[in-house]
């Protein structure tokens, strides 16, 4: 009899952990974590004549307040300064200028290969 009826609950509780699985504890407690507003100072520069890698930026931030400036040589020589904002009202705003830099920038360059066609006789 005793074997019949532990047969019994074991099936009940096969059956109620089919149709209810236990997912732990009602209610998990979790502490809540307050976000401060973010700030920052960020800034990095590179001077590199030989390869004309010649770049800049800095950039602040206040809660949702940024404003930077980053500065390259492009392709023709021109120095493009670029002076920016971000906020949640005004969105992105850029000013971009270009200017020459008052020296040349020498930019490696590697050979071009020719190619000459193959004649092929039969």
């Amino acid at each position: 009899m005793f074997k019949l009826f532990a047969l019994l609950i074991v099936g009940i509780s096969a059956v109620l952990a089919i149709e209810y699985p236990y997912h732990g504890p009602a209610a998990i407690i979790k502490p809540v974590e307050v976000e401060a507003p973010a700030h920052y100072d960020f800034s990095y520069s590179v001077h590199d004549e030989h390869t004309g890698d010649i770049k800049s930026q800095t950039e602040s931030r206040k809660g949702d307040q940024v404003h930077g400036q980053y500065t390259l040589v492009d392709a023709d020589g021109l120095l493009r300064t670029v002076d920016y904002t971000s906020d949640a009202h005004n969105g992105f705003n850029a000013i971009v200028r270009r200017e020459p830099l008052g020296h040349k920038v020498i930019k490696a360059v590697a050979p071009i290969a020719k190619v000459l066609p193959l004649a092929y006789h039969h």
